[in-house]
């Protein structure tokens, strides 16, 4: 089972993650991994719909209001880095929630936005007491019902020393 979970971390690092990253822009292993780890943290890198039939879509399970806050009061005016995520859609596919329910490439884009709209720099590549942290601080909010700790206790589950090669 362990070496599922380290194969799905994995292709997701390397077929969507990496690759929005990189259209964004916006890449790095602190960044990797922080987007990496809200995607174990949020989805275990499978529940593409929130259970308990919340709004929460994607792997990253971002809810539409924060996707819509994202390209109402951010990517609105940063108008290189919208083309950049729409470089990540598929052709003829809008820039709504629903496209982060099955495009994990616009999804990690959309995840990486959520991110790059914190005035807070990034943690250190490999720090990732710090980046479980800032996950909490930045994307689950105080308001959530997520902990550190779990994402901490689901690192070592899916990521080992091969992942980020």
């Amino acid at each position: 089972m362990a070496e599922i979970k380290f194969d799905l971390a994995r292709q997701l690092l390397l077929d969507a993650i990496r690759p929005a990253l990189h259209a964004l822009g916006k890449g790095g292993r602190a960044a990797e991994q922080l987007v990496l780890g809200t995607a174990i943290q949020e989805s275990l890198l499978i529940h593409r719909q929130q259970l308990g039939n919340g709004p929460a879509l994607g792997l990253f399970q971002m809810e539409p209001a924060t996707h819509d806050d994202c390209w109402n009061n951010f990517l609105k005016f940063r108008f290189d880095l919208a083309a950049k995520v729409k470089q990540t859609l598929d052709p003829d596919e809008e820039a709504a929630p629903v496209a982060m329910k099955m495009n994990d490439r616009y999804a990690a884009a959309m995840c990486r936005v959520r991110y790059v709209r914190v005035a807070e720099a990034l943690p250190a590549q490999d720090d990732i007491d710090a980046i479980a942290n800032y996950w909490k601080k930045h994307y689950n909010t105080l308001l959530g019902a997520g902990k550190p700790e779990e994402f901490l206790d689901k690192w070592p589950q899916y990521v080992n020393a091969h992942t980020f090669d």
